[in-house]
């Protein structure tokens, strides 16, 4: 987007958002990001229009090129944009969704002009589910050893075997898999990433149940499934690299950056639940203290995404410092799930009935729920080897395979 020539330019940049926002974001949905993150549904009337208007828009993906219907915006832009969202309670209803915050910025690292042009902007307008394909029942944190067969057809491909905890296949219109398209080489250098269409018989996905409840999960079953020769991301056994991008892209996202409509604020939970002594401090002193350091390390991690966010510039996209990031934001967001039952007492017991509100049930099941993140995504234990042997220099201390 051309340059607004300053402050005085971004300014009004400001006021038109504010402005777009007033007259397209329905006041409804204030402060209900977790709609967006639910199973895909256009049941609700005002986040299916707030769907279309953003995505038609461009701004559910503000700094994606405008030829592929993207917002076209700087980063500076993008964060104002930002900011009026979390002003008013709004919400990117597309912050969840893997073709957003995967598929779709590895597409635009390494897909050729003609896969950028056919999948980007159905992505862009949020048309369009995609899931991601990585882990095997034998191949988890070990993802090279994966061994989903992908042979050439001639005209297409082949493609036989099993993925899980691909979330949402159940959904989806579109996968992005890591397949072994060479058996006979090294584990690493036998792989590519292809684009598979997910709507055919020949691929079975089977919803996982989960603890917290309703569950993304899936077990995917390929059978004979075809795959485009113009599905191939990158180079054919190139796929490694692609794929570690991707993991870059998603641990990005985890980070915190796209968290409009946020909930209230825990201390003021806090002292409805807990109650505050006679100088207005919340009662219990060692809670206190305790949601204090929380309450720092969510500053820290929120000043430390605008810097890396500011010294990127926006020219390389993610890095090694989204496992920082994604540590953090993990750290962050399980002690304030914590914190939050301790601080609901006994409501905090809540799974379902009139006797707890919808926020306490909410809150119990995101417990749950969020004790994955320390394991999606790359596990806190891989991300801080990255951090160690990348970002530190550290000497590598396990035995090669």
């Amino acid at each position: 987007m051309a340059d607004h020539g300053g402050d005085i330019g971004l300014e009004a940049f400001r006021s038109d958002v504010a402005a777009w926002l007033g007259a397209n974001f329905p006041p409804a949905l204030k402060g209900k990001a977790a709609l967006a993150s639910a199973e895909i549904s256009y049941a609700d009337p005002h986040l299916a229009a707030w769907r279309k208007a953003i995505g038609a828009k461009g701004w559910a993906t503000p700094t994606w090129p405008a030829q592929y219907g993207g917002g076209g915006l700087s980063p500076l832009e993008a964060r104002t944009l930002a900011q009026e969202m979390a002003r008013i309670g709004a919400f990117n209803p597309l912050m969840f969704g893997m073709g957003v915050t995967m598929i779709g910025p590895t597409i635009l690292d390494y897909g050729t002009e003609a896969q950028k042009a056919r999948h980007i902007p159905p992505i862009v307008r949020g048309d369009v589910q995609w899931c991601v394909g990585y882990s095997e029942p034998n191949a988890g944190s070990d993802l090279a050893s994966l061994q989903m067969r992908c042979e050439d057809a001639g005209d297409h491909y082949v493609i036989n075997g099993q993925k899980t905890w691909t979330s949402g296949a159940q959904y989806s219109d579109w996968c992005g898999a890591l397949v072994r398209t060479d058996f006979a080489a090294k584990k690493h250098d036998g792989i590519s990433f292809m684009l598979i269409d997910m709507r055919q018989d020949a691929i079975d996905p089977r919803p996982i149940a989960l603890i917290a409840g309703a569950s993304p999960f899936c077990e995917t079953f390929f059978t004979d499934a075809r795959a485009e020769k113009d599905g191939l991301l990158g180079e054919l056994n190139g796929g490694w690299t692609v794929g570690k991008r991707l993991l870059q892209h998603e641990r990005a996202s985890q980070t915190g950056a796209s968290s409009g409509g946020r909930a209230a604020p825990l201390q003021d939970i806090a002292k409805r639940y807990v109650g505050v002594d006679d100088q207005g401090r919340l009662a219990d002193s060692d809670l206190r203290t305790r949601l204090t350091q929380h309450l720092m390390d969510a500053k820290v991690h929120g000043l430390t995404l605008a810097r890396i966010v500011a010294e990127s510039k926006g020219a390389s996209g993610a890095t090694n410092t989204a496992s920082i990031l994604k540590n953090s934001a993990t750290h962050v967001a399980q002690t304030r799930a914590e914190l939050s039952l301790e601080i609901f007492g006994c409501q905090g017991l809540g799974w379902d009935g009139d006797d707890f509100t919808r926020d306490e049930i909410e809150t119990v099941r995101g417990w749950l729920g969020g004790k994955a993140m320390s394991i999606y995504g790359g596990s806190f234990e891989i991300q801080n080897n990255i951090i160690s042997k990348r970002i530190l220099g550290l000497p590598e201390t396990t035995a090669s395979t």
